[in-house]
């Protein structure tokens, strides 16, 4: 039976996450709360993104809704910064103010559900989709009535069509 997250059953758990969305190192998270670096790793990448899709699609929890008003609070405090950086006229202090900026918007459209980082496969394109359709294709030769109901399923298929 695995083992419970130590951060998810931490009782500063909110603080751990509000640290961890503020984008503090994780070794000085580990050390304020007295748990691992590994722990604080572990539960940033295997329990933050269903906490985040959770908030942004059910709105379920109090907890939840606070991480998103912090989240936007955050968001606008980068963009003041940013602003009265652009007005002072410092090019490097609005440099930095843009990605922080760019990065609120990002977690922002993450926790919305409006930017999804997994990635994407084409199996049309992939090498061995290639092959199988080829070696497919090929053992059809003898059969050509078949061959061409197969070929044409397969060209709908590829471009999209559901209908087959």
């Amino acid at each position: 039976m695995p083992m419970a997250c130590s951060i998810c059953t931490h009782p500063e758990r909110q603080a751990i996450d509000r640290a961890v969305f503020a984008r503090e190192p994780n070794r000085r998270i580990a050390a304020h709360f007295d748990v691992t670096e590994q722990a604080v790793r572990r539960h940033k990448s295997d329990h933050l993104p269903a906490k985040l899709a959770k908030a942004a699609e059910m709105r379920e929890t109090d907890e939840a809704v606070d991480l998103l008003r912090e989240m936007h609070a955050l968001r606008r405090k980068a963009m003041d910064l940013l602003a009265k950086a652009e007005r002072a006229g410092q090019i490097r202090v609005a440099l930095q103010g843009i990605r922080e900026a760019r990065a609120c918007l990002e977690l922002l459209a993450e926790m919305e559900g409006d930017l999804d980082r997994r990635a994407t496969v084409n199996l049309v394109l992939s090498p061995e989709w290639v092959a199988v359709r080829t070696v497919l294709l090929d053992a059809l030769r003898p059969h050509p009535e078949a061959r061409i109901h197969v070929t044409a399923a397969l060209v709908a298929l590829e471009a999209g069509d559901d209908q087959s």
